[in-house]
């Protein structure tokens, strides 16, 4: 490993070069609104309970966020997802109209590949079952209490879950409207998550069977508490759940949101947990991940319990101003990413061999078995690309450490480094220095293989 690190300083060095700061990305931040987010908040608040089962206070809610949405920009195509829920458990018990509000930005060169901002516009008010009584020890894996889903119209002003992330998600569609971007935009306020993740569920699934590229899903839940409930204070870090699956694409999101980050909001923080969500507990990213697309949910790492699912849930416990530095976190990160090459192709089915019909690596040890051989594709036609970064980190590291430009060619060989103890990705640069998701090489598990005996 010495040539390894010997080698990657100098490598390093030379693509800190490529990492550029994009004027216009700069420019949406500083357009993000915090006021604006405020007034969204407290707007919000004041339908008193958006409940998916009351049919008053949703549907004024989603009728309010449809209604600005269109006064943002022409060229924002929003409507209403229908579903029709059937009855099918306690939390949905009876037949319901449940309604996604979603807002699409065509792209222009590349409006197939979508990438989406989304929230939950949906509150609730848990209230226990006179029967039943809270207990303090509420274990993440039997949760004691039972609640009663039929008060559907009991005060749930869900200010910061998750009137903080649909006010962020508005103020985003406002701002990004203004521009154009190659790939498609998606901002999507989801109904139903307080009953299981319904409206997410549903979409992603629709998404899914229609075979829609999303590239990422950039989901924004309890994103504006700023004091937790044992008197933790802090606006400086937003936590990014993706998933515990090592180099997954979900993780790949997540680290490219930490990156671009740092890049244009040095004061925030990204704290990367390779966890799905809060032990025990779920959010809209969730039914993304299921049908196999990149999903992380943004989330302050500083919940106060007492005010959740509660009539407490209210403006004055949210900070506008952390919201809105969330929200800029989302900007950066959507406008990049919307603006980026696609991310290269490095995995393939394999032909032949113990893994006939799986994707496969494009790596291998050269010609001299002693050497990193990395190949890849280009995912699509790209007319100003300007070539292709190769990252590395150890095996134990969670972070890239090292990355190297390459130019635009189609495969590399690093001379005398194992690929056996280091991690390898690219990714696609174009001439204004946008970057592509970083794509892993992930070599599958081995098959489990059955010995016959007798």
């Amino acid at each position: 490993m010495r040539n390894y690190g010997l080698f990657l300083v100098g490598a390093s060095l030379l693509c800190a070069q490529e990492r550029t700061v994009q004027p216009r990305v700069r420019e949406i931040l500083d357009a993000v609104s915090e006021q604006r987010i405020a007034a969204n908040i407290q707007k919000l608040a004041g339908f008193e309970t958006r409940n998916t089962l009351s049919s008053q206070g949703n549907a004024a809610a989603r009728q309010w966020i449809a209604g600005e949405l269109r006064s943002y920009s022409p060229r924002l195509e929003v409507s209403l997802e229908h579903f029709k829920l059937k009855q099918n458990e306690e939390r949905i018990f009876q037949d319901v109209d449940l309604y996604n509000v979603v807002a699409v930005l065509r792209g222009t060169s590349l409006p197939e590949t979508q990438v989406v901002v989304s929230a939950h516009y949906d509150s609730l008010n848990l209230i226990p079952l006179a029967s039943e009584t809270a207990e303090s020890g509420d274990s993440v894996a039997d949760r004691p209490v039972k609640y009663d889903w039929t008060k559907v119209d009991a005060p749930a002003p869900g200010a910061n879950d998750d009137g903080s992330g649909t006010a962020a998600v508005m103020e985003l569609a406002r701002v990004l409207s203004r521009y154009e971007f190659a790939k498609t935009l998606v901002f999507v306020a989801f109904a139903g998550e307080e009953q299981g993740l319904i409206g997410s569920t549903l979409h992603a699934a629709k998404a899914h069977r229609e075979s829609r590229t999303i590239e990422a899903v950039l989901n924004n839940d309890i994103i504006g508490g700023e004091v937790s409930g044992n008197g933790r204070v802090g606006n400086g870090v937003v936590n990014v759940y993706s998933d515990e699956v090592p180099d997954s694409p979900s993780q790949a999101l997540a680290r490219y949101a930490r990156r671009i980050a740092e890049r244009y909001l040095p004061s925030v923080r990204v704290g990367t947990v390779w966890m799905q969500d809060r032990l025990g507990r779920g959010g809209d990213h969730t039914p993304f991940q299921w049908e196999g697309f990149a999903a992380v949910r943004f989330s302050t790492p500083n919940e106060n319990y007492a005010h959740e699912h509660s009539a407490t849930d209210l403006p004055e416990f949210v900070s506008a101003a952390y919201t809105a530095r969330v929200a800029r976190v989302n900007a950066a990160v959507a406008a990049s990413l919307a603006q980026a090459p696609k991310p290269p192709v490095v995995m393939e089915e394999a032909k032949t061999g113990a893994l006939k019909g799986r994707l496969v690596p494009q790596i291998s040890r050269g010609k001299s078995r002693y050497d990193a051989q990395l190949k890849w594709k280009n995912a699509g036609p790209e007319t100003n690309l300007k070539g292709y970064a190769i990252v590395m980190r150890p095996t134990t590291a969670a972070e890239w450490e090292q990355e190297v430009f390459v130019g635009n060619v189609k495969e590399y060989l690093f001379k005398d480094v194992s690929i056996d103890d280091v991690r390898f990705g690219v990714k696609a640069i174009d001439n204004d220095g946008n970057e592509s998701l970083i794509s892993p090489y992930v070599y599958p598990p081995r098959v489990k293989r059955e010995v016959p005996v007798y």
